[in-house]
């Protein structure tokens, strides 16, 4: 750990920011406009929030897209949600490259039609030198399917005498899961009133804030962005330390980076497509 540590009172720095995108059917709904409006709407918040993230420092937005529980909502309302992923893809790809942005999916694949699978790799492929930000959709995800995946692919490096069992521990594990290859999150944003993280990124979020808000997604802007920020810069992250002991984050990275059997800093498994 380092000698010094800053003062609490300077801006925290916030590298990864996760958000949870809730409420465009009731934006929707409280217009007289059908549910595919708001969401419609709320695909173009996106390009605000990427925006003010490239503004402000923020290296890595990772965005709830599709749950692996919204396979569950009417028909008629997947099937407008298909349409829209597919469209913004075709739409945004080419200005997403354009402003150096790299983009990710993380969640399952084989649900998808092949449009979409086809579109989502052609995404990847062109984006994937990118120096830039990195936008990181979670499709088709969930977190208890994140750790389950992770688990299953430890489990046959294991069969296939890659791995001890007695070598496995959390950094093991990490290694496997979604996201292991980007810096961890610092702060996990849910728009629309809800106070639960619903199945998103159980493992990820384990020291990440929560920040949650009444702004409906179609409505969050910059300006709601920067509140987020403010909370975020008025916490104290102590990592399992009492107050007297907590440190900033720079000085908190090097402490926890300093240890093996911290998950934090650790390569992605080769194993881990996604």
């Amino acid at each position: 750990m380092g000698s010094q540590s800053h003062s609490l009172t300077e801006p925290a720095i916030v590298k990864h920011v996760a958000i949870i995108m809730d409420g465009n059917n009731r934006w929707a709904k409280k217009r007289a406009l059908p549910g595919f409006t708001g969401h419609q709407v709320g695909a173009d918040a996106i390009r605000t929030i990427l925006q003010a993230c490239d503004k402000r420092g923020i290296d890595v937005l990772t965005l709830f897209a599709f749950s692996s529980e919204n396979w569950n909502r009417p028909d008629d309302e997947v099937r407008a949600l298909m349409t829209l992923f597919l469209t913004y893809l075709k739409k945004e790809v080419t200005s997403l490259h354009e402003n150096c942005v790299r983009i990710r999916f993380i969640g399952r694949r084989d649900r998808f039609s092949n449009e979409i699978r086809q579109e989502m790799e052609y995404s990847e492929l062109l984006t994937q030198s990118n120096s830039g930000k990195t936008l990181v959709l979670a499709v088709d995800f969930g977190g208890r399917w994140d750790i389950s995946n992770a688990a299953a692919s430890l489990a046959d490096d294991v069969r296939s005498g890659s791995i001890q069992i007695a070598d496995i521990n959390e950094s093991t594990l990490h290694r496997y899961m979604s996201l292991s290859d980007l810096p961890a999150v610092d702060l996990c944003i849910r728009t629309g009133g809800e106070c639960r993280i619903s199945n998103f990124l159980l493992w990820q979020l384990s020291y990440a804030e929560l920040y949650f808000t009444d702004c409906l997604w179609p409505d969050f802007n910059e300006s709601e962005f920067d509140k987020a920020l403010f909370h975020y810069s008025s916490r104290q992250r102590r990592f399992g330390l009492s107050a007297e002991q907590a440190v900033s984050v720079s000085d908190m990275t090097s402490y926890i980076g300093a240890s093996s059997d911290c998950p934090i800093n650790d390569a992605k498994h080769p194993s881990v497509g996604q």
